[in-house]
Protein backbone atom coordinates (compact mmCIF):
# COMPACT_ATOMS: atom_id res chain seq x y z
CA UNK A 1 0.00 0.00 0.00
CA UNK A 2 1.24 3.48 -0.84
CA UNK A 3 2.31 5.50 2.20
CA UNK A 4 1.80 8.72 0.20
CA UNK A 5 -1.91 7.95 -0.11
CA UNK A 6 -2.50 6.88 3.48
CA UNK A 7 -4.20 8.92 6.20
CA UNK A 8 -2.28 11.13 8.61
CA UNK A 9 -3.10 13.46 11.50
CA UNK A 10 -1.56 16.95 11.61
CA UNK A 11 -2.42 19.01 14.65
CA UNK A 12 -6.19 18.62 15.13
CA UNK A 13 -6.79 17.67 11.48
CA UNK A 14 -7.12 14.29 9.78
CA UNK A 15 -5.93 14.15 6.16
CA UNK A 16 -6.78 11.34 3.78
CA UNK A 17 -3.46 11.54 1.92
CA UNK A 18 0.01 13.07 2.35
CA UNK A 19 0.28 15.10 -0.88
CA UNK A 20 0.48 18.76 0.16
CA UNK A 21 0.23 21.86 -2.02
CA UNK A 22 3.50 23.67 -1.33
CA UNK A 23 3.39 27.43 -0.69
CA UNK A 24 3.96 28.88 -4.16
CA UNK A 25 4.50 32.55 -4.97
CA UNK A 26 2.31 33.21 -8.03
CA UNK A 27 1.84 37.02 -7.88
CA UNK A 28 -1.80 37.18 -9.04
CA UNK A 29 -3.19 39.38 -6.25
CA UNK A 30 -5.30 42.37 -7.18
CA UNK A 31 -4.59 46.01 -6.32
CA UNK A 32 -3.99 46.52 -2.62
CA UNK A 33 -2.42 43.04 -2.32
CA UNK A 34 -5.92 41.54 -2.17
CA UNK A 35 -6.83 38.05 -3.40
CA UNK A 36 -9.56 38.04 -6.03
CA UNK A 37 -11.82 35.44 -7.68
CA UNK A 38 -8.96 34.14 -9.85
CA UNK A 39 -6.92 33.22 -6.77
CA UNK A 40 -9.96 31.59 -5.19
CA UNK A 41 -10.43 29.46 -8.32
CA UNK A 42 -6.75 28.46 -8.33
CA UNK A 43 -6.81 27.18 -4.75
CA UNK A 44 -10.21 25.54 -5.16
CA UNK A 45 -8.91 23.60 -8.17
CA UNK A 46 -6.10 22.15 -6.03
CA UNK A 47 -8.25 21.32 -3.02
CA UNK A 48 -9.44 17.77 -2.44
CA UNK A 49 -11.51 15.94 0.14
CA UNK A 50 -9.20 15.43 3.11
CA UNK A 51 -6.37 17.28 1.39
CA UNK A 52 -4.00 19.93 2.73
CA UNK A 53 -2.92 23.19 1.07
CA UNK A 54 -0.46 25.87 2.21
CA UNK A 55 -1.02 29.38 0.89
CA UNK A 56 1.57 31.35 -1.00
CA UNK A 57 3.85 33.62 1.01
CA UNK A 58 1.57 36.36 2.36
CA UNK A 59 2.92 39.73 3.46
CA UNK A 60 2.66 40.26 7.22
CA UNK A 61 3.73 43.93 7.38
CA UNK A 62 3.48 46.89 4.97
CA UNK A 63 7.27 46.91 4.48
CA UNK A 64 7.49 43.14 4.02
CA UNK A 65 6.93 42.61 0.30
CA UNK A 66 9.52 41.46 -2.21
CA UNK A 67 7.22 40.72 -5.17
CA UNK A 68 4.80 42.90 -7.06
CA UNK A 69 1.47 41.08 -7.08
CA UNK A 70 1.99 39.18 -3.84
CA UNK A 71 -1.00 39.07 -1.46
CA UNK A 72 -1.03 40.47 2.05
CA UNK A 73 -2.80 40.26 5.40
CA UNK A 74 -1.32 43.37 6.99
CA UNK A 75 -4.58 45.29 6.53
CA UNK A 76 -8.20 44.51 7.42
CA UNK A 77 -9.20 45.29 3.83
CA UNK A 78 -7.40 42.12 2.70
CA UNK A 79 -9.45 39.74 4.86
CA UNK A 80 -12.46 39.45 2.55
CA UNK A 81 -10.34 38.42 -0.43
CA UNK A 82 -8.75 35.62 1.54
CA UNK A 83 -12.18 34.56 2.81
CA UNK A 84 -13.10 33.82 -0.81
CA UNK A 85 -10.09 31.49 -0.98
CA UNK A 86 -10.70 29.63 2.27
CA UNK A 87 -14.42 29.22 1.58
CA UNK A 88 -13.60 27.74 -1.84
CA UNK A 89 -11.10 25.28 -0.34
CA UNK A 90 -13.45 24.24 2.45
CA UNK A 91 -16.27 23.70 -0.05
CA UNK A 92 -14.07 21.02 -1.67
CA UNK A 93 -13.41 19.34 1.68
CA UNK A 94 -9.85 20.59 2.05
CA UNK A 95 -7.88 22.47 4.70
CA UNK A 96 -5.56 25.43 4.15
CA UNK A 97 -2.87 27.05 6.31
CA UNK A 98 -1.84 30.68 5.84
CA UNK A 99 1.86 31.16 5.20
CA UNK A 100 3.10 34.51 6.52
CA UNK A 101 6.37 36.10 5.50
CA UNK A 102 8.46 39.25 5.52
CA UNK A 103 10.93 39.64 2.67
CA UNK A 104 13.39 41.68 4.70
CA UNK A 105 16.35 42.63 2.53
CA UNK A 106 14.89 40.68 -0.42
CA UNK A 107 12.99 43.79 -1.52
CA UNK A 108 13.29 47.10 -3.34
CA UNK A 109 12.41 50.70 -2.49
CA UNK A 110 9.71 50.54 -5.21
CA UNK A 111 7.89 47.99 -3.05
CA UNK A 112 8.35 49.89 0.22
CA UNK A 113 5.98 52.41 1.83
CA UNK A 114 7.04 55.91 0.71
CA UNK A 115 9.97 54.41 -1.22
CA UNK A 116 11.91 53.57 1.94
CA UNK A 117 14.82 51.20 2.42
CA UNK A 118 14.21 47.48 2.90
CA UNK A 119 14.96 46.26 6.43
CA UNK A 120 17.23 43.44 7.59
CA UNK A 121 19.04 42.23 10.70
CA UNK A 122 22.19 43.93 9.37
CA UNK A 123 23.07 46.18 6.44
CA UNK A 124 24.92 43.55 4.40
CA UNK A 125 25.26 43.97 0.63
CA UNK A 126 24.14 40.92 -1.32
CA UNK A 127 23.17 39.76 -4.78
CA UNK A 128 19.45 39.17 -4.31
CA UNK A 129 16.65 40.38 -6.59
CA UNK A 130 13.09 41.66 -6.20
CA UNK A 131 10.17 41.70 -8.62
CA UNK A 132 8.85 45.18 -9.46
CA UNK A 133 7.06 46.89 -12.34
CA UNK A 134 10.46 46.85 -14.06
CA UNK A 135 10.69 43.06 -13.67
CA UNK A 136 13.39 41.24 -11.71
CA UNK A 137 15.92 43.84 -10.52
CA UNK A 138 18.68 43.96 -7.87
CA UNK A 139 17.51 44.71 -4.34
CA UNK A 140 17.86 48.16 -2.83
CA UNK A 141 20.56 48.15 -0.09
CA UNK A 142 18.93 47.45 3.28
CA UNK A 143 19.22 49.02 6.71
CA UNK A 144 19.44 47.26 10.09
CA UNK A 145 16.33 47.00 12.23
CA UNK A 146 16.33 48.50 15.71
CA UNK A 147 15.27 46.40 18.70
CA UNK A 148 11.96 48.32 19.06
CA UNK A 149 11.29 47.73 15.35
CA UNK A 150 11.85 43.99 15.82
CA UNK A 151 9.28 44.00 18.64
CA UNK A 152 6.92 45.84 16.30
CA UNK A 153 7.34 43.16 13.65
CA UNK A 154 6.57 40.40 16.16
CA UNK A 155 3.30 42.23 16.82
CA UNK A 156 2.72 42.53 13.06
CA UNK A 157 2.92 38.76 12.72
CA UNK A 158 0.49 38.34 15.60
CA UNK A 159 -2.09 40.69 14.08
CA UNK A 160 -1.66 39.16 10.62
CA UNK A 161 -2.28 35.74 12.19
CA UNK A 162 -5.42 37.13 13.81
CA UNK A 163 -6.63 38.37 10.41
CA UNK A 164 -5.92 34.90 9.07
CA UNK A 165 -8.31 33.46 11.63
CA UNK A 166 -10.93 36.03 10.61
CA UNK A 167 -10.35 35.04 6.97
CA UNK A 168 -11.18 31.41 7.71
CA UNK A 169 -7.77 29.74 7.52
CA UNK A 170 -7.15 26.50 9.42
CA UNK A 171 -3.74 27.46 10.79
CA UNK A 172 -0.60 29.52 10.16
CA UNK A 173 2.87 28.67 8.86
CA UNK A 174 5.74 31.13 9.38
CA UNK A 175 8.14 31.26 6.43
CA UNK A 176 11.66 31.16 7.87
CA UNK A 177 13.45 29.97 4.72
CA UNK A 178 14.41 31.18 1.22
CA UNK A 179 16.50 34.11 2.42
CA UNK A 180 13.55 36.05 3.88
CA UNK A 181 13.67 38.00 7.14
CA UNK A 182 13.54 35.15 9.66
CA UNK A 183 16.18 33.29 7.66
CA UNK A 184 18.29 36.45 7.52
CA UNK A 185 18.29 36.56 11.32
CA UNK A 186 19.13 32.85 11.60
CA UNK A 187 22.14 32.69 9.29
CA UNK A 188 25.36 34.50 10.18
CA UNK A 189 26.16 35.42 6.58
CA UNK A 190 23.38 38.00 6.88
CA UNK A 191 23.19 38.57 10.65
CA UNK A 192 26.16 40.57 11.98
CA UNK A 193 24.39 41.95 15.04
CA UNK A 194 26.09 42.14 18.44
CA UNK A 195 22.93 42.63 20.53
CA UNK A 196 20.39 40.07 21.79
CA UNK A 197 19.41 39.22 18.20
CA UNK A 198 22.91 38.35 16.98
CA UNK A 199 25.91 36.15 17.70
CA UNK A 200 24.84 32.91 19.40
CA UNK A 201 22.33 30.44 17.98
CA UNK A 202 19.95 31.42 20.77
CA UNK A 203 20.16 35.10 19.87
CA UNK A 204 19.83 34.58 16.12
CA UNK A 205 16.78 32.34 16.63
CA UNK A 206 15.17 34.77 19.08
CA UNK A 207 13.10 36.73 16.51
CA UNK A 208 11.67 33.54 14.98
CA UNK A 209 10.84 32.05 18.38
CA UNK A 210 9.21 35.28 19.57
CA UNK A 211 7.09 35.57 16.43
CA UNK A 212 6.11 31.89 16.62
CA UNK A 213 5.02 32.32 20.23
CA UNK A 214 3.03 35.41 19.25
CA UNK A 215 1.16 33.46 16.57
CA UNK A 216 0.60 30.59 19.01
CA UNK A 217 -1.08 33.10 21.34
CA UNK A 218 -3.71 33.54 18.60
CA UNK A 219 -4.03 30.01 17.23
CA UNK A 220 -2.73 27.56 19.81
CA UNK A 221 0.43 25.58 19.11
CA UNK A 222 -1.23 22.67 17.28
CA UNK A 223 -2.35 24.96 14.44
CA UNK A 224 0.98 26.78 13.99
CA UNK A 225 3.95 25.66 11.90
CA UNK A 226 7.35 26.90 10.71
CA UNK A 227 9.16 26.46 7.41
CA UNK A 228 12.97 26.17 7.39
CA UNK A 229 15.55 25.78 4.63
CA UNK A 230 18.61 24.15 6.23
CA UNK A 231 21.72 24.93 4.16
CA UNK A 232 19.60 26.98 1.75
CA UNK A 233 21.56 29.55 -0.27
CA UNK A 234 18.72 31.23 -2.19
CA UNK A 235 18.88 35.00 -1.68
CA UNK A 236 22.66 34.97 -1.20
CA UNK A 237 22.35 33.19 2.15
CA UNK A 238 25.14 31.44 4.03
CA UNK A 239 26.10 30.28 7.51
CA UNK A 240 29.40 29.22 9.02
CA UNK A 241 27.88 26.14 10.71
CA UNK A 242 24.47 25.39 9.18
CA UNK A 243 24.08 21.86 10.52
CA UNK A 244 24.57 22.93 14.13
CA UNK A 245 22.43 26.06 13.66
CA UNK A 246 19.42 24.28 12.22
CA UNK A 247 19.72 21.38 14.64
CA UNK A 248 19.45 23.95 17.45
CA UNK A 249 16.48 25.70 15.82
CA UNK A 250 14.67 22.38 15.31
CA UNK A 251 15.21 21.44 18.96
CA UNK A 252 13.82 24.79 20.13
CA UNK A 253 10.80 24.56 17.83
CA UNK A 254 10.04 21.04 19.04
CA UNK A 255 9.56 22.48 22.54
CA UNK A 256 6.66 24.58 21.17
CA UNK A 257 4.59 21.50 20.18
CA UNK A 258 3.84 22.77 16.67
CA UNK A 259 1.45 21.28 14.13
CA UNK A 260 4.44 20.49 11.91
CA UNK A 261 7.87 21.59 10.75
CA UNK A 262 8.21 22.23 7.00
CA UNK A 263 11.66 21.65 5.44
CA UNK A 264 13.02 22.68 2.04
CA UNK A 265 15.74 20.54 0.51
CA UNK A 266 18.85 22.60 -0.40
CA UNK A 267 19.01 21.09 -3.88
CA UNK A 268 16.30 23.53 -4.97
CA UNK A 269 17.42 27.09 -5.69
CA UNK A 270 14.37 29.31 -6.03
CA UNK A 271 12.19 27.33 -8.43
CA UNK A 272 15.02 25.54 -10.28
CA UNK A 273 16.68 22.25 -9.37
CA UNK A 274 20.42 22.57 -8.77
CA UNK A 275 21.69 19.44 -10.51
CA UNK A 276 25.10 19.84 -8.86
CA UNK A 277 23.60 18.96 -5.47
CA UNK A 278 23.05 15.46 -4.12
CA UNK A 279 19.40 14.47 -4.81
CA UNK A 280 19.07 12.74 -1.42
CA UNK A 281 16.91 14.50 1.20
CA UNK A 282 19.68 16.19 3.22
CA UNK A 283 17.49 18.57 5.20
CA UNK A 284 14.94 16.02 6.41
CA UNK A 285 17.59 13.46 7.33
CA UNK A 286 19.46 16.06 9.37
CA UNK A 287 16.46 17.55 11.14
CA UNK A 288 14.67 14.26 11.91
CA UNK A 289 17.46 13.50 14.41
CA UNK A 290 16.45 16.61 16.35
CA UNK A 291 12.71 16.92 15.71
CA UNK A 292 10.30 14.08 16.50
CA UNK A 293 7.05 15.83 15.53
CA UNK A 294 5.34 15.93 12.15
CA UNK A 295 7.66 16.93 9.27
CA UNK A 296 6.63 18.06 5.80
CA UNK A 297 9.44 17.78 3.22
CA UNK A 298 9.54 19.88 0.03
CA UNK A 299 11.88 20.31 -2.89
CA UNK A 300 11.86 18.50 -6.20
CA UNK A 301 10.05 15.34 -5.05
CA UNK A 302 8.40 12.92 -7.47
CA UNK A 303 6.06 10.09 -6.54
CA UNK A 304 8.86 7.54 -6.02
CA UNK A 305 11.11 9.85 -3.98
CA UNK A 306 8.12 11.04 -1.94
CA UNK A 307 7.23 7.45 -1.14
CA UNK A 308 10.83 6.71 -0.20
CA UNK A 309 11.21 9.58 2.29
CA UNK A 310 7.91 8.68 3.94
CA UNK A 311 8.90 5.04 4.31
CA UNK A 312 12.31 6.05 5.68
CA UNK A 313 10.52 8.01 8.38
CA UNK A 314 12.36 11.27 7.68
CA UNK A 315 9.09 13.01 6.74
CA UNK A 316 5.38 12.45 7.32
CA UNK A 317 3.98 14.42 4.35
CA UNK A 318 5.49 15.76 1.11
CA UNK A 319 4.79 19.16 -0.42
CA UNK A 320 4.75 19.40 -4.21
CA UNK A 321 5.26 22.67 -6.06
CA UNK A 322 5.80 22.77 -9.82
CA UNK A 323 3.89 19.54 -10.49
CA UNK A 324 0.96 20.83 -8.41
CA UNK A 325 0.99 24.06 -10.42
CA UNK A 326 0.55 22.09 -13.64
CA UNK A 327 -1.74 19.40 -12.24
CA UNK A 328 -4.60 20.74 -10.12
CA UNK A 329 -5.66 17.14 -9.42
CA UNK A 330 -2.14 15.97 -8.54
CA UNK A 331 -3.12 13.73 -5.59
CA UNK A 332 -5.52 11.79 -7.80
CA UNK A 333 -3.03 11.55 -10.67
CA UNK A 334 -0.35 10.21 -8.34
CA UNK A 335 -2.77 7.73 -6.76
CA UNK A 336 -3.86 6.41 -10.16
CA UNK A 337 -0.34 6.67 -11.62
CA UNK A 338 -1.55 8.87 -14.47
CA UNK A 339 0.70 11.01 -16.70
CA UNK A 340 1.36 14.55 -15.48
CA UNK A 341 0.87 17.79 -17.40
CA UNK A 342 4.20 19.56 -18.02
CA UNK A 343 4.58 22.90 -16.25
CA UNK A 344 5.16 26.18 -18.09
CA UNK A 345 7.93 28.00 -16.20
CA UNK A 346 7.51 31.45 -17.87
CA UNK A 347 3.98 31.72 -16.42
CA UNK A 348 4.98 30.92 -12.82
CA UNK A 349 5.22 34.53 -11.64
CA UNK A 350 2.49 37.09 -12.38
CA UNK A 351 0.13 37.26 -15.34
CA UNK A 352 -3.39 36.05 -16.01
CA UNK A 353 -5.23 32.74 -15.88
CA UNK A 354 -2.75 31.37 -18.44
CA UNK A 355 -0.46 28.93 -16.65
CA UNK A 356 -2.53 29.45 -13.51
CA UNK A 357 -6.08 28.10 -13.73
CA UNK A 358 -6.07 26.71 -17.28
CA UNK A 359 -4.17 23.44 -16.70
CA UNK A 360 -6.47 20.48 -17.52
CA UNK A 361 -7.68 17.91 -15.02
CA UNK A 362 -7.09 14.28 -16.00
CA UNK A 363 -10.84 13.85 -16.59
CA UNK A 364 -10.71 16.71 -19.10
CA UNK A 365 -7.88 15.01 -20.96
CA UNK A 366 -9.76 11.73 -21.01
CA UNK A 367 -12.89 13.38 -22.41
CA UNK A 368 -10.86 15.22 -25.06
CA UNK A 369 -9.24 11.95 -26.11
Amino acid sequence: MSKLHSAVKVGPYEFSHRVVLAPLTRMRAEEGAKPGPLMAEYYAQRASEGGFLISEATIAAPDGNGYLGAPGLYDDNQIAGWRQVTDAVHAKGGRIFLQLYHAGRQSHSQLQPDGGQPVAPSAVLHGGVAYTEAGWIPNTPSRALTIPEIAGLVERFRTAALRGKQAGFDGVELHAANGYLFDQFLQDGSNKRTDIYGGSFENRARFLIEATQAVISVWGSNRVAVRLGPSGTWGDMSDSNPEALFAYVAQELEKLDLAYLHLIEPRVLGNVDDDSKDPSPVAAQLIRKHYKGIIIAAGGFKDHSAEAILRAGDADLVAFGRDFIANPDLPERLRLQLPLNPYDRPTFFGGTDVGYTDYPFHNDVAVAA
